[in-house]
């Protein structure tokens, strides 16, 4: 094996062991298997979102800071694209930004796009839904270890799932 590639996998695989004690058994969504995509109309989204989830999901709005009733979530569970039910984020990965909106340092991997955003005379990276391609917020370098992310979520566009009481 050649050292660089030797490298790499040591690399990866410490990667993944460190993140392994933030995951328990019943959260272990990541599998080998194909997210299938989701196409709706327009018209078909309005029948199924609200009018707040329609305008963050399909046109990348915003909701109000500290307006979302999941800032407050310190449940064990999963937080779930509203839209399409894809889980987005185990309740683990939730941490207190400050910031008003929910704040997660990681995400279940696979579950998430992202693509540069140049709106607002400013260059940051949006994350979407890998199943519906739902907008759901931005992504920063600011959060806290592990990663040093924070994926900032309008919690419109998310649902959360209980996770069984231990």
């Amino acid at each position: 094996m050649e050292r660089r590639s030797f490298i790499k996998l040591t690399l990866v695989g410490s990667g993944l062991l460190a993140l392994k004690p933030f995951l328990s058994a019943s959260h272990a969504f990541a599998t080998n298997e194909p997210i299938t995509n989701i196409i709706k109309t327009e018209a078909e989204w309005k029948k199924i979102l609200t009018p707040q989830q329609f305008d963050i999901l399909r046109h990348e709005g915003t909701e109000t800071p500290f307006s979302s009733p999941l800032n407050h979530e310190k449940r064990t569970g999963i937080f779930a694209c509203v839209a399409c039910a894809l889980p987005l984020f185990p309740s683990q990965f939730k941490f207190d930004s400050g910031t008003g909106w929910p704040s997660f340092f990681d995400v279940i991997p696979g579950h998430i796009q992202t693509k540069t955003d140049k709106s607002l005379l400013m260059v940051r990276t949006e994350y979407h839904c890998a199943r519906c391609n739902g907008h759901h917020g931005h992504l920063f370098d600011d959060g806290p270890e592990p990663t040093g992310l924070r994926y900032c979520s309008n919690g419109a566009a998310l649902t959360f799932i209980p996770g069984k009481k231990s």
